[in-house]
């Protein structure tokens, strides 16, 4: 018997902006406030359903209710680690599979989300890529991300501080509902997340990166590089024979001028393939002059893949390298190593196990 799969025939609240919401009121003959009033419980309320949204009239919570729906995120299963990261694996209303990250710094809590079911970038080290792309999701299902987030730390009178958009899937491949997932977590109305706290990640979708540039945010850019060369990268990363190694250079080079903003490299160090020496001086004459820094990231073991980790003194050395020639590096700290929080991982398992 087939999986019984709810086809969505109503768009998402979450979906809107303050400034789309505001024009659908306008159009629906409401009063002009409704808008903030229902942005008002959508953000900072947190409620789940029309209903409870007591202030506005019921005729208008019924044609809400009749118009829009709440994205349905189911919690398959949630994984909380030693250090407090917390890692749901969501259902969505078509029965396809999501992962998000809750981490706690000493500084705040992060989340980091998911913007698409599955991947087609093909990185060869990503558990993210396996079973290819599914769909793009909605800029409502990203935002329920956080607003879900947001509700299990409201038990503890905490806060989603800041926001990475490197979760499953290409953001500038899924680029009209990110844009308008970010419009939605800064207004200051809503969560209020702040633009210089929040870090897109793409893999190098060039014309996005352009474009990216020009629509005049605070919000940080990442870009996964993994590899000092092209020939290397295109054997990594597979959208690189689409969008090459100089191309993605020339489009970040453009963001700095255009914005004045840092570029965070991400650099995966995969065993014996990435990690030498040489690949460290190569690259630190590729960075150089550039407005950047590079976070190396020791890579997951993914049982799929037999790309090994590694060591930690040489993890350490290709970091010395790069900071002698003035290209500052740092390492990323793991978190939830112990509840397969990399990526892809978790989703991946839950795939396995329905498949069978």
């Amino acid at each position: 018997m087939g999986e019984q799969i709810q086809e969505q025939t109503k768009p998402f609240i979450y979906d809107y902006t303050l400034e789309e919401i505001q024009a659908w009121v306008k159009e629906n003959g409401e009063p002009a406030f409704r808008a903030g009033q229902l942005f008002d419980w959508l953000y900072v309320k947190r409620v789940r359903s029309f209903e409870e949204m007591t202030n506005l009239p019921k005729a208008f919570r019924q044609k809400l209710d009749d118009q829009f729906a709440f994205v349905t995120l189911s919690e398959i299963t949630k994984f909380e680690s030693k250090d407090g990261t917390v890692k749901f694996l969501f259902g969505l209303h078509d029965n396809h599979a999501i992962e998000t990250v809750v981490m706690r710094h000493n500084y705040g809590n992060s989340i980091c989300v998911t913007t698409q079911v599955g991947c087609r970038v093909g990185c060869t080290f990503c558990a993210s890529t396996l079973g290819g792309l599914k769909r793009n999701l909605t800029a409502g299902e990203i935002v329920a991300q956080v607003v879900w987030a947001q509700q299990l730390l409201d038990a503890t009178n905490e806060r989603v501080s800041s926001i990475v958009i490197m979760g499953t899937g290409e953001p500038f491949e899924n680029y009209e509902p990110t844009m308008n997932f970010l419009r939605i977590m800064i207004h200051e109305k809503g969560l209020n997340i702040g633009q210089r706290h929040i870090t897109v990640s793409t893999s190098g979708i060039v014309p996005n990166i352009y474009k990216f540039a020009d629509e005049n945010t605070q919000i940080n850019l990442a870009i996964s590089i993994h590899a000092p060369n092209d020939a290397l990268r295109s054997k990594l990363m597979p959208v690189n024979r689409r969008f090459p190694f100089n191309d993605v250079m020339e489009s970040l080079r453009y963001y700095i001028a255009k914005t004045g903003r840092r570029i965070t490299f991400e650099y995966a160090l995969i065993g014996g393939v990435n990690d030498r020496p040489e690949h460290a001086e190569e690259l630190a004459q590729v960075l150089q002059g550039m407005l950047c820094h590079v976070n190396l990231i020791p890579v997951n073991h993914v049982p799929e893949r037999n790309y090994v980790r590694t060591p930690r003194d040489d993890i350490f050395e290709f970091q010395r390298i790069l900071e002698r020639n003035k290209i500052n590096a740092t390492i990323r700290r793991e978190q939830g190593h112990d509840i397969a929080a990399a990526c892809g991982q978790l989703r991946a398992k839950h795939m396995e196990s329905t498949a069978r």
